[in-house]
């Protein structure tokens, strides 16, 4: 097979979460564990941390990793999902899985993928899991799919486990409370093994408190370890924090290449990673290569979507934020924007809660709903009823495509075009702009 068939053979053979939702999704360890001991365990031969949470747990990897690498380290990164190419999952220092080693992965191990009966994604943390161990990696960020508990990746044993935040996605699968889904996003704490929360929240901390004592694992909360004093700028390619590391009182003045203010809680909990990892792991970190790697962590990372400035004239933006607890921090950046008009072209999964997602957008804003061409988008009629409910200014499109184009037909240059509500409409986006 080529790497179109290979694909085509992945996503059919083995639907993903992406294209069709929860009929993909396979808890359990068995499958994954079973696998990776017939390619030798290969997520034993480097250092690990493991990244979990309902927001903020793609940027954070990201983050990290950008710094392990600035700091001399080969780093692999495993996230999903992917925006344009399936190759985005698996990266080492910054640059995707060649197209042959997918290839050449399936290939070999095809037969005893269909014999275990893998999902999409527990053959995409294995053959991450592989690749790392082939391509000479010293430390890897692995970010869960979902949950954790029950997450394929929660078969490595990390030097360091994080928790960025806990909000109510994917209550079929997680529980109906927030002490639910705490309890599942707690399950990847392993025996000893440190874990840093990124936010605290006093309806969830006891899960992790007696998570961690039970099986002898520190727990610090990044909030207590680094305090944020301000966001001094905010431009059009960086914004600056201005930092307190409490156990010395030493100040930080730190850039990153990503914009959004909900990377305000982002940066308090890799700072407070990185300097855990620095202080009490093997891994070496300089103040430099903590610096650095936030800097640049998008552009060494190839991380997208994430308040991503696509145009000036007229502003135009997009970010993946799409769940209540993300769509709050984007529904009020967009409300905050000093343009003359703001438009946005926006469309949801089917399976996400309208009731609680759009009466979080704000009426002064130009709505284009549409729907993304993937099983799982919401039909524009579903968006269409709740948002005339609410009085939201509205239009409908039926196409990402068309909605973009009509976006900016409505736009002049001082006006804002937001582009999200979905991943899959920020993915069709991605396309639109390479044929531009």
């Amino acid at each position: 097979m080529n790497y179109s068939q290979t694909l085509e053979f992945l996503f059919t053979s083995m639907p993903s979460f992406q294209r069709v939702g929860g009929d993909a999704y396979k808890p359990g360890l068995e499958r994954i564990t079973a696998f990776c001991q017939h390619l030798g365990n290969p997520q034993r031969n480097y250092y690990t941390i493991h990244v979990a949470g309902t927001n903020g747990k793609g940027s954070v990897s990201h983050m990290l990793a950008s710094i392990l690498r600035e700091a001399g380290y080969r780093t692999g990164l495993f996230t999903s999902p992917h925006l344009a190419d399936f190759r985005e999952r698996i990266r080492v220092d910054g640059e995707m899985i060649p197209k042959q080693k997918v290839v050449n992965f399936v290939d070999k191990h095809q037969a005893k993928m269909q014999e275990l009966d893998l999902s999409f994604f527990e053959m995409t943390a294995a053959m991450a899991f592989d690749y790392f161990d082939q391509s000479d990696v010293e430390v890897a960020v692995i970010e869960t799919g979902l949950g954790g508990r029950l997450d394929a990746t929660n078969i490595i044993t990390p030097i360091l486990s994080i928790v960025t935040n806990i909000g109510l996605e994917h209550t079929e699968f997680l529980g109906n409370s927030i002490e639910e889904v705490a309890s599942e996003k707690a399950g990847i704490i392993k025996k000893s093994v440190p874990v840093i929360i990124g936010q605290r929240d006093d309806s969830c901390n006891h899960v992790f408190e007696r998570r961690a004592e039970e099986l002898n694992s520190r727990l610090l909360f990044a909030e207590q370890e680094w305090t944020l004093q301000g966001v001094e700028h905010f431009d059009n390619d960086n914004q600056h924090f201005s930092l307190v590391r409490e156990r010395d009182g030493r100040g930080y003045e730190l850039d990153i290449d990503l914009l959004g203010d909900y990377q305000r809680h982002n940066i308090v909990t890799v700072c407070a990673a990185a300097d855990f990892l620095a202080e009490h792991t093997p891994l070496t970190i300089s103040r430099r290569a903590h610096r650095q790697g936030l800097a640049t962590a998008a552009a060494a990372t190839g991380l997208t979507g994430r308040w991503q400035v696509l145009a000036r004239e007229p502003y135009t933006v997009c970010d993946t934020g799409h769940n209540a607890d993300g769509m709050r921090y984007v529904a009020a950046q967009l409300d905050a924007l000093e343009h003359e008009r703001v438009i946005a072209v926006m469309g949801f999964a089917r399976e996400k809660d309208l009731d609680k997602i759009m009466p979080l957008l704000p009426k002064r804003v130009h709505y284009i709903f549409t729907r993304a061409s993937i099983e799982r988008a919401r039909p524009v009629e579903d968006i269409a009823a709740v948002a005339t409910n609410l009085g939201l200014d509205f239009e409908c499109q039926p196409t990402v495509k068309e909605a973009v184009v009509r976006a900016r037909s409505l736009a002049e240059p001082t006006d804002a075009i937001f582009i999200g509500g979905s991943n899959f409409v920020v993915a069709e986006l991605d396309e639109l702009q390479k044929e531009k």
